[in-house]
């Protein structure tokens, strides 16, 4: 908490949390997300996120982002415990797009359709993760580019790029290596649609050398500042 303090006094912060499990039927934790209005109010962020998973059912927690059936029920139990969320925390959340191994015959959405319509009903936003968009093309025959052109440019409001893993099975979203050439074609092309937006580089397996994770970031910002208007 030093540490979070002593880096808040000079920059902004962006909370992003892994454990509510928002799709799940399970009732909504209360204790955990007590503890995160106290440390929003706290650190004052300036986004608090989560992701579009479920992670838990009556036999237990399950830690994992697992995927929800695009449907409409699951949209509105999705906009319910949204509502619910930032009601407790009294401000905007971002739910952000996940990777997915499986999708399910019952979907009536995409995801950036089911997402659009989340921000739509709730008024929450978007984290998109450019990096999970990508493995999604590639696992599902997916189009990152329509996927983007699905979401309206307002509510996205922060954006994550990462590495992945090629297997024979599937592409696995592992942080585990530097972005992908096809990943930053990817971010350009937000930062076409979306304008600037705040950029994270997750990268927390193989954890390289500082140097190399810096470089990382100063490519993202130069792909940001070259394309901003003059």
């Amino acid at each position: 908490m030093h540490v979070l303090e002593t880096v808040r006094r000079d920059l902004p912060v962006s909370l992003h949390g892994v454990g509510l499990g928002l799709g799940s039927t399970t009732p909504l934790d209360t204790v955990h997300v007590g503890k995160l209005r106290r440390l929003a109010d706290r650190i004052e962020p300036v986004i608090v996120s989560e992701h579009l998973s479920w992670n838990a059912s009556a036999f237990g927690y399950l830690n994992d982002l697992l995927p929800l059936p695009l449907t409409r029920q699951a949209l509105d139990h999705l906009c319910a415990r949204v509502d619910a969320l930032q009601t407790a925390l009294a401000r905007v959340v971002l739910i952000e797009n996940v990777s997915t191994y499986v999708r399910f015959k019952a979907d009536a959405y995409n995801e950036a359709a089911f997402l659009a319509e989340l921000a739509r009903r709730t008024g929450c936003g978007v984290l998109l993760d450019i990096n999970n968009l990508y493995v999604n093309q590639c696992n599902h025959a997916e189009d990152a580019i329509r996927a983007m052109n699905e979401l309206p440019p307002k509510v996205v409001g922060e954006i994550h790029l990462a590495g992945h893993s090629v297997t024979d099975i599937a592409v696995i979203d592992d942080h585990g290596s530097r972005v992908a050439p096809e990943v930053w074609a990817l971010y350009e092309y937000a930062l076409q649609r979306f304008g600037h937006r705040p950029t994270l580089i997750e990268w927390d397996t193989n954890v390289p050398p500082l140097a190399d994770l810096v470089g990382e970031a100063d490519h993202a910002r130069a792909l940001q500042n070259a394309g901003r208007t003059p």
